[in-house]
């Protein structure tokens, strides 16, 4: 249980901290490739609106003016001051330097389908064929704008004449500068995690060991008094024995303290048994079972208790099935599930024991009929400790709630699996994998 715990802590804060890192870094490298889109976009939308070149009354110098002069008396568009070093939230797009920095290229499509590369001027990698295979690419995406490789491109509208304007700009620096990012986000995400899950697997020792201690205490203190209860038990029954003898032969009384002694000695044993199959240090004795053999008597030990109360027990166990076991808990474990099926199968109900090969072990499986209608949950409740679905009927089945808990103990303790699960509407599956 302990380590279940120590394990599950680990995985939340893991999954906590990968999920933090995945919309933090995930965050980051999108904004940042939008970014990269949005510039792209505007660029194009600027050439598109001069026919494919930059505004050189914009971007260009006035002829004759030093540069140095020009920052100080200001942009053509009216803006004062020198323009460098940039600020935060400055537009990119009015640099003087812009018309200089963009490698683009442009394609006119004819109203015939024709495409004749029109300005290659800006750009080196990229020949008359490319032009037009690009071109061919950007039609067939059915888009006006998208990516073809490194390329950002905006097809125009058609002009009167049915032609239209591609251009291409080349984001290679762009994205070259986002993909590093990227990659460099990620290796740091990545030892970031790593770095967590050492710390946090450090310090999970140290997290649950106050659990892990209380658990240890209560283990030792139900141990310890039903060693304690088992001496007074047995001094009462032998009172009752006592007594008999001098006092008339079924007296009520003295059958009231049988009873009760019997059910409190048989919980007080119930108690230790499940005490010791939740010790990490309780070894198993695991030997080769033939779990056909002992399924059969067991399932023949309860049919005479079930057709006495008027139930059925039909039963399907396949020959020759073996597992690596200890014999004692396995023989407790079928009795459990009988015992439970049994008690709380209705009158005239039926019940269903079947044994099987499953993968490399066995499969127990044990489907009885219900007074009512049972959820997923109080099926998964049923494992808990003193639990009923039903507690009306705890003085007319007799036990103590606690035999599922053993069950479910002894199962783990053979490293297999048992599942309780509602059957149609009134009928109840517990299924276990050894």
């Amino acid at each position: 249980m302990i380590r279940k715990l120590r394990i599950r802590l680990i995985l939340i804060s893991m999954v906590a901290v990968f999920l933090v890192l995945v919309v933090m870094i995930g965050g980051i490298n999108v904004s940042n490739f939008r970014q990269v889109v949005s510039e792209s976009d505007d660029i194009l939308e600027m050439l598109m609106e001069n026919g494919g070149v930059f505004d050189e009354d914009r971007f260009g110098f006035p002829e004759g003016m030093d540069p140095a002069e020009f920052y100080e008396e200001g942009f053509p568009s009216g803006r004062s001051g020198p323009r460098f070093p940039m600020r935060f939230d400055e537009d990119r797009l009015d640099s003087p330097e812009l018309a200089k920095e963009t490698r683009f290229f442009s394609v006119l499509i004819t109203g015939e389908g024709e495409i004749i590369p029109i300005n290659l001027d800006n750009i080196s990698a990229v020949s008359d064929r490319m032009a037009e295979k690009y071109a061919t690419q950007a039609l067939r995406s059915g888009k006006s704008s998208g990516f073809i490789k490194d390329y950002r491109y905006l097809i125009g509208e058609e002009d009167d004449s049915g032609n239209r304007l591609v251009i291409f700009r080349d984001c290679g620096a762009s994205l070259a500068n986002f993909r590093n990012f990227r990659n460099i986000s990620i290796f740091a995400s990545l030892l970031c995690l790593v770095g967590v899950f050492i710390l946090v697997l450090l310090a999970s020792e140290r997290i649950v060991r106050p659990v892990a201690e209380s658990y240890e205490k209560q283990k030792r203190f139900i141990t310890d008094a039903g060693h304690e209860i088992k001496t007074p038990l047995a001094i009462i029954s032998a009172d009752a024995d006592v007594l008999e003898m001098d006092m008339e032969e079924g007296n009520e009384w003295l059958s009231d303290i049988r009873i009760q002694t019997k059910r409190l000695s048989e919980l007080t044993q119930d108690l230790i048994l499940l005490s010791k199959m939740e010790e990490s240090t309780t070894v198993l004795e695991l030997t080769d079972l033939d779990l056909t053999a002992l399924s059969k008597t067991q399932a023949g030990s309860f049919e005479a208790v079930a057709i006495a109360s008027g139930k059925t027990i039909t039963t399907d166990i396949e020959e020759n099935v073996h597992i690596q076991g200890d014999k004692k808990s396995i023989e407790s474990l079928l009795s459990i599930v009988l015992d439970n099926a049994v008690k709380y199968c209705p009158e005239n109900g039926k019940i269903e024991f079947s044994v099987s090969r499953y993968k490399k072990g066995a499969q127990i499986k044990v489907v009885n009929d219900t007074e009512e209608a049972l959820d997923e949950q109080a099926c998964k409740s049923m494992f808990e400790r003193f639990y009923r679905a039903d507690s009306s009927r705890n003085s007319e089945t007799g036990g103590h709630g606690i035999g599922l808990s053993i069950a479910k103990a002894v199962v783990e303790k053979h490293k297999g699996r048992i599942v309780a699960a509602p059957c149609d509407e009134k009928r109840l599956s517990v299924t276990i994998h050894l």
